[in-house]
């Protein structure tokens, strides 16, 4: 907006030429501090009217010319009254300021009548404007316009406070500039500062498509730095946001949201919740915290993720050279919401490309390429380097989430210390003694990552330490044990199942044709094949080095029931999405 030195211009002039022409303008009497002497300059006929005792009225008429201090003010005719330091004047005023300010009408009293008001760079029109010298008031209550070097401010009614430097537009207020619109029924500006405060509900309408609503808050019109109150949003083509306090920095694109903060993604279709959430809608990523929640959303299935900070950035693949070729997200560090009692639980340092705890006691989550296993080579810029990429690159978005990971599906739940997705392959990676449940089935290890389409379980791939758990019923469990684990869904609902260990374990309940059990077999062998029907673990194929026994259902010993490593983590497991708000 550029709504700054031209209204500063115009104000400051009333507060100077106006003394001689406002609403019955009041110039102070030699028992003030300050005298201010009107000096007749020219006219062509001068008169005294002796009204009473002590009042006298000079008339001037034709040509006449009143000077005071820098202001010269010119018009047909004009009535003074030195007992109550009233000025009026009729036809073709014009008042000069300086030689900078010029204003125009046809009669001076409240200024009245096609008043415009000009120092060459803006310009007020209004019907009627009233400045009041003891109380340093202008108001126009007839509607006025300013405008100002493409800004239009228009409104009905207008109140200058000239001790404080704030302009009161109130009643259908409209402000148009370049890049956007603002409606409101009442706007407070400050002319020193370029503040603008909003004080009612408030649209602003920017020329990009983004829309804002607020009740209250502040736009620094020189900076584009704001802060919004009172549940305040914000939606353009591609996000919307809300929150009880929204801070907006419009030239770097940072924002930040405090006080149940909702984010929605509709290109991605993400949503987060959280107590804060800081982002930047240039570089498409952002940072929640405090009970945050990320819902990826599709058709009618929902997968909720909740952890003590959600991430989220964007990369670009060069489908060239196969490689990640630059990291073009980065979060703004400086808060513009002041909050001493929290802050920010982490930071994106460019440097080391990884999130750094702010609490020491914290462990740093290193980013990695959802494309392989190795780390991404450290960007060695101190800023985010966009680089030139040919048609067949790619923008991946990737999704970050750390301690106290959860996760819930209709079909799937899981739990990790943290957590890892990518759009490039739509694969969840757990870190940290994850734990997968799959109906009556769990799956444990070191490292699992979840091959997902359209947002459903394809596949399970476990590093180091894999088991499988199936519970046949209360105190019987089926086990699979081995170093790797590839597991395999159908419509949500684990099908198959790889181990393969040195060796490779299994303790597996047989059932009869009555489903009665019969016994417990625990075996081992290089490679096991479990397989699964309608949820239920159906057979258990070994292969290369067989070696098991079947006891007898009544005779098994205590000490074989369980694998080395078994923990049924039931308590663990979110048993509803609702939990996951708590």
């Amino acid at each position: 907006m550029k709504f700054t030195i031209s209204i500063f211009l115009f104000f400051f002039f009333l507060i100077y030429c106006c003394s001689i022409s406002a609403q019955q303008v009041i110039i102070p009497t030699p028992s003030s501090d300050t005298i201010r002497v009107i000096r007749i300059i020219q006219g062509n006929n001068l008169r005294m009217k002796t009204i009473d005792a002590s009042t006298v009225l000079e008339t001037i008429a034709g040509n006449v010319i009143i000077k005071e201090g820098l202001t010269t003010f010119y018009c047909d005719s004009a009535t003074i009254n030195r007992k109550t330091n009233i000025v009026e004047a009729y036809g073709n005023i014009h008042i000069n300021d300086n030689d900078s300010i010029h204003t125009y009408a046809q009669y001076l009293r409240y200024l009245q009548k096609n008043v415009r008001l000009t120092d060459k760079k803006g310009t007020l029109l209004t019907d009627e404007l009233e400045y009041n010298l003891a109380t340093g008031i202008a108001t126009y209550k007839n509607g006025g316009k300013i405008t100002n070097q493409g800004t239009v401010l228009t409104s009905r009614e207008g109140v200058y406070y000239s001790d404080t430097k704030d302009v009161y537009f109130k009643r259908e207020v409209h402000l148009v500039d370049p890049d956007r619109n603002i409606y409101a029924d009442s706007l407070l500006y400050n002319i020193k500062t370029n503040i603008a405060t909003f004080i009612s509900p408030t649209q602003i309408v920017g020329k990009d498509g983004s829309v804002i609503n607020t009740k209250s808050g502040t736009y620094n019109l020189a900076t584009g730095e704001a802060i919004f109150f009172d549940r305040s949003y914000y939606s353009d083509s591609t996000i919307s946001l809300a929150a009880d306090k929204m801070a907006w920095d419009k030239k770097s694109g940072a924002f930040q949201l405090q006080g149940n903060a909702k984010m929605v993604d509709s290109v991605n279709q993400v949503i987060v919740l959280g107590g804060e959430i800081l982002g930047n809608s240039k570089m498409k990523s952002f940072l929640a915290t405090r009970k945050s929640v990320m819902i990826f959303y599709k058709d009618n299935d929902s997968t909720y993720i909740t952890a003590d900070t959600l991430y989220s950035g964007l990369r670009i693949y060069d489908s060239t050279e196969q490689k990640i070729v630059t990291q073009v997200d980065t979060l703004k560090t400086t808060l513009l919401i002041t909050d001493t009692t929290e802050s920010p639980l982490f930071v994106y340092d460019s440097l080391s490309n990884s999130l750094v705890a702010t609490d020491t006691l914290a462990e740093p989550l290193t980013i990695t390429d959802t494309l392989k296993t190795e780390p991404v080579a450290k960007d060695t810029s101190k800023t985010a380097m966009v680089v030139k990429v040919n048609s067949a690159d790619t923008t991946i978005r990737y999704f970050l989430a750390f301690h106290h990971v959860r996760i819930f599906n209709d079909s799937l739940q899981a739990v990790s210390d943290s957590l890892h997705y990518s759009t490039a392959d739509s694969t969840f990676k757990l870190f940290g003694e994850p734990v997968v449940w799959n109906d009556k089935s769990q799956v444990t290890g070191d490292t699992i990552y979840m091959y997902t389409e359209d947002r459903k379980p394809k596949r399970l791939y476990v590093f180091y330490n894999g088991m499988v758990i199936n519970k046949a019923t209360d105190g019987l469990y089926n086990q699979m044990a081995g170093r790797t684990l590839n597991g395999y869904f159908v419509n949500g609902n684990i099908d198959y199942v790889r181990v393969k260990g040195s060796p490779a374990e299994s303790i597996f309940y047989p059932q009869d044709d009555d489903s009665a059990y019969i016994g417990m077999n625990r075996s081992s062998g290089d490679v096991i094949d479990i397989y699964f029907v309608k949820k239920e673990l159906n057979k258990v194929k070994f292969v290369n080095n067989v070696d098991g026994t079947l006891y007898p259902i009544r005779q098994i010993p205590a000490d074989k029931k369980e694998l080395k490593g078994f923990k049924w983590l039931d308590n663990r497991r979110p048993k509803n999405k609702l939990e996951l708000f708590e």
